[in-house]
């Protein structure tokens, strides 16, 4: 099947809606970028290892990176999310409903965002096209329950194991350097913590990435040519959605920065590169075993498990409280506006 850039171009000529698709995965994607991707490099800023300015051009660029080089390796992730749901025989309310799940899924990230909350857009990206399923199908026949199974792992990944590791690592970090000069422990550390932020930012590029690159391909293939079929990604496509992700990243990303990296959990140097290090951790097992997973949430709660080794006390868990709060509403809320909205594209469309 062409998936060229040509013969795409050609088929958004023909039909508007597959156009309206294409800028609507692409709109999400720059909502991911403004939203989740500032976790990467949230301690990197919270600990003044780096500027955010700088912190969020590493950001960007690794988000590019991650996309291009793991994407060519490995779809895992892309896979679960295409064979997620089952919208149907009619190309066209499959369309529609395809549309109304990104409007949805648009709709909370910019929603989160403006209020400094860094919601989960993977939760919402699943929730969104979970409801316009339902919604579609009149039931939870459109459901792929083989497929949507790994995202329960995914959540027992990012916070069990997120916490876990987070509070692990650090313990281990203050073990091993309990006789070196502390001067010197923060230089190391301060490097370390910078690389390892990078290497958040290059798997929430191939993690996140994955997930939209999967829709946009989705759109294509029934607009195109009328079957849910995932075959490769073309090049073109990978570097478009990477680009514009790596844009959402480069102009949105402070709100983020300041909620997780700097008013969570007050931390130093090697906390710093514990949390990422465990968040690096996390999202590359989930991204090779095909696991979708988000960013924020592992982020934040590896910030929270290197907290609370030091004490308890050191989290700021009314905050950490407002997010996980957001995290729980993501499901039903999300999901309810993707079911509302297709039911009203379908009336207007």
């Amino acid at each position: 099947m062409d998936v060229s850039l040509g013969a795409v171009a050609a088929a958004v000529g023909a039909d508007p809606i597959l156009g309206l698709i294409i800028a609507l995965c692409l709109g999400g994607t720059i909502v991911n970028g403004a939203t989740d991707a500032p976790n990467a490099i949230a301690t990197v800023v919270g600990t003044r290892a780096m500027r955010p300015g700088a912190a969020i051009a590493m950001a960007a660029v690794g988000n590019f990176v991650g996309l291009v080089l793991i994407t060519s390796v490995s779809t895992a992730v892309a896979s679960t999310i295409f064979g997620m749901v089952d919208f149907g025989g009619d190309n066209h309310a499959a369309l529609v409903a395809l549309a109304a799940a990104m409007v949805a899924i648009i709709v909370w990230g910019v929603a989160a965002w403006a209020l400094g909350i860094p919601t989960s857009q993977s939760h919402s990206l699943i929730a969104g096209i979970t409801g316009a399923a339902i919604a579609l199908q009149g039931g939870l026949g459109g459901i792929n329950f083989d497929q949507w199974v790994k995202v329960i792992y995914g959540l027992v990944i990012s916070t069990g194991l997120g916490f876990g590791t987070g509070w692990l690592f650090t313990r281990l970090i203050k073990i091993t350097c309990a006789g070196c000069d502390r001067m010197r422990a923060n230089r190391f550390f301060k490097w370390a913590q910078i690389v390892s932020g990078a290497g958040v930012a290059v798997l929430h590029g191939a993690q996140d990435g994955q997930k939209f690159l999967s829709l946009t391909m989705l759109g294509i293939m029934l607009g195109v040519y009328g079957t849910p079929e995932m075959g490769g990604f073309p090049l073109w496509m990978v570097v478009l959605v990477s680009g514009v992700m790596s844009l959402g990243t480069a102009v949105g990303g402070r709100k983020i920065i300041k909620s997780v990296g700097m008013s969570m959990v007050k931390m130093e140097q090697y906390q710093g590169f514990a949390a990422c290090l465990s968040a690096c951790f996390c999202i590359g097992l989930a991204t090779f075993t095909g696991m979708p997973v988000s960013t924020t949430h592992t982020k934040t709660t590896a910030i929270m498990g290197v907290g609370a080794e030091k004490r308890i006390r050191a989290v700021r868990w009314d905050m950490a409280g407002t997010m996980v709060l957001t995290w729980v509403l993501t499901f039903p809320g999300c999901g309810l506006l993707a079911f509302v909205f297709t039911h009203l594209f379908l009336l207007i469309m």
